[in-house]
């Protein structure tokens, strides 16, 4: 088993509903759920020429899964306003000067406090839905969603869990 110096003594894992996810310093309003984060590395295979009989493996390209982003649709136009730097009836184009961003996860514990953290870096949106099918005859929440193209992820090394306070 691993030992962890910070809270040593915490062996449940976190739950996938505290998180928050922030953009331009300021975290996105009504987020409900967000795809995972995964990267993949395509192996390269090659043969040494001393050993005919069997093929080497070496990492290759690593490339990073889209994110998608969903939320109850409301009169807050961010993720409208975003996908438009991309491509707009009125402005057909990319906004060069900005339609990139760069966004932070964070996942919070039981208690309310930030404990994991990640850095997505260079996204752009490539999908927009603004609105699901609608169907009178169900009572379901209207979901809108950004599908977020990304150069890369880290974890922030700065954040972990604070120690849990005698009671």
């Amino acid at each position: 088993m691993a030992e962890f110096t910070v809270n040593p003594t915490r062996f449940d894992p976190y739950k996938t509903h505290m998180f928050r996810v922030k953009w331009d310093g300021v975290y996105v309003a009504g987020l409900s759920k967000m795809s995972p984060l995964k990267r993949s590395t395509a192996p390269v295979t090659h043969r040494v020429g001393g050993d005919p009989g069997r093929a080497r493996k070496s990492p290759g390209l690593t490339t990073y899964d889209a994110v998608t982003l969903e939320r109850g649709v409301t009169h807050d136009p961010a993720f409208e306003a975003w996908a438009n730097k991309v491509s707009t009836l009125e402005q057909p184009g990319i906004s060069l000067k900005d339609f990139r961003k760069d966004l932070i996860v964070d996942v919070f514990n039981e208690a309310g406090q930030k404990v994991i953290s990640y850095k997505l870096f260079r996204c752009w949106v490539s999908e927009y839905q603004a609105l699901p099918a609608l169907d009178a005859a169900t009572a379901a929440v209207a979901i809108q969603s950004i599908k977020l193209e990304l150069e890369g992820w880290e974890r922030d090394p700065d954040v972990t869990e604070p120690a849990e306070q005698a009671v």
